[in-house]
Formats: C-alpha cells, structure tokens, sequence
C-alpha cells in the first residue's frame, strides 16, 4: 500500500505542492523538482528497480533516476515539489479512479510511496503515429496520491459511456483507461489547410474522466520561438541595425 500523505497546493499560474510526511513516510518525485524541504527529510536518488526501469522512464520523457524523500525524524516534516513551467498541478488519488490512471509524458511531478510510475502505449497504430505525443504513455499504479502537472488552465470532463470529444492532440494531459483514445482527421482541404488546428485530432470516447490543459509545453515553446523570429527580423532591418549601435554607444560599448 502506498503511503497516505497530506498536501497543500499554493500558487496560481506557477504552483508548487507542499508534502507533510509523517515520520517514515515517503514521496518519490521526479529527478530536479524539490523546491524546499524541511530539517529531518533525507534523499534517496535511484533507478527505482534497476537499469531496465530507469530506461523505461527515459522512453516517457522522465530523468533516468527517480529520486525517493523520507522523514527520518520523529515528528511531521513537509518538502515541496514545483511546476516546471506556468500552469496547474492535479492532485490524482488513484483509490478512488480505479488504482491506475495514464497521462502523458513528462507530466509525472510527485506521489506518494508505493506508487508505481509504469511505461503505457497507446493500443492504436493512428493514436501512435499522429497523436502527437506519439505510441508511449505514462501508467500511474497504486491507492495513493500522484501529482501530475499541466500547462494553463485545466478542464476536467466527465463522459458518460458512449460520450465523445474532439480535442487538440496536445491538450490531453491524463485520462481514465477506460477512456477509448484514438485519432480522427480533420477533415476538408481548407480546414487542413488553413484552420490552424493541425491535420488531426483526438477523439476520446466514454466512460471516464479527462483531464484537458489550455496551454502545452509544445504550443508555449511554438509562441516563444515565434516572438524570438520576429525579433531576430526586426533587428535585422535599419531600425534594428540603429537601435543595436545606439545601444552600444549607451551601453558602454568601446568599439563604437
């Protein structure tokens, strides 16, 4: 059985979740998340199972090592995981959606000893090759809570069986296994081609739970690489050419 732990999330658009262990208690967490812990809570950085399952976790976007944090002291001791980027962390208690529960890669933050973090594929060929975020999943396996981060805002959708959505391939950050996952075109030339929404999108079908984010690591790093483009261009006019002399006169520049 894994560990029961309290937590407290803070925060709004960069949250952090804050883990009170009891003494002999546990929380594993990804490799370069702890944010602050507190005097009596010791480390423990491994494989979690050897080489085999420390490649595995490679394969889902994961560090190679799996770093464990217990309270070796005699009395409540709190350490604190935090978001990687501007979004929202989901607190997931696996009792109560069924002991499993799949998300995407590189969305694991935290979760209570015991938790297994286990490597999934999506069971269709289309799912695999345009459900960009390819063929590998995460499987999260236990009765404790797990924590999984998203990007921007989240939705929550409960679909009835039979029930279907349509969404961006990337918005999916976790879902039930009862939740039938596969790929649908878009359909028409002009909506491929002009809608801006890609050539595909997933389609989920009930019954079970989906968790949606507003924002994707993918789509985040798009926009920034976008801006940085435009920047590069405009500097590169007269504009740009006078601003950066002007800026090194100003700045100091002695070779001005």
């Amino acid at each position: 059985m894994a560990d029961v732990i309290d937590y407290k999330i803070y925060g709004d658009d960069m949250q952090i979740v804050e883990i009170e262990l009891d003494p002999s208690e546990g929380v594993r967490a990804e490799a370069g998340a702890m944010m602050y812990m507190e005097d009596g809570i010791m480390m423990q950085t491994s494989t979690d199972g050897g080489v085999f399952k420390g490649f595995k976790r490679m394969l889902t976007g994961e560090s190679f090592f799996i770093t464990t944090f217990y309270n070796a002291g005699t009395s409540k001791q709190h350490v604190a995981f935090s978001a990687p980027y501007p979004g929202k962390i989901i607190p997931l208690d696996l009792a109560r959606v069924g002991g499993n529960f799949l998300c995407q890669k590189d969305s694991f933050l935290c979760a209570a000893s015991g938790v297994d973090i286990e490597i999934a594929f999506t069971r269709k060929l289309g799912a695999g090759f345009f459900g960009g975020e390819g063929f590998i999943l995460q499987r999260l396996v236990g009765d404790g809570m797990a924590f999984v981060h998203s990007g921007g805002t989240i939705i929550q959708k409960n679909l009835l069986p039979g029930e279907t959505l349509r969404v961006d391939t990337g918005c999916i950050v976790a879902f039930s296994p009862s939740i039938d996952y596969d790929i649908q075109s878009v359909g028409g030339f002009k909506n491929a081609l002009f809608g801006g929404e890609g050539l595909f999108l997933a389609k989920l079908t009930g019954p079970g739970i989906v968790f949606l984010q507003s924002l994707p690591l993918a789509r985040l790093s798009d926009r920034l690489s976008s801006a940085g483009a435009r920047h590069r261009d405009q500097k590169s006019g007269i504009g740009g050419i006078g601003g950066e002399i002007l800026g090194g006169l100003f700045g100091g520049d002695k070779n001005f």
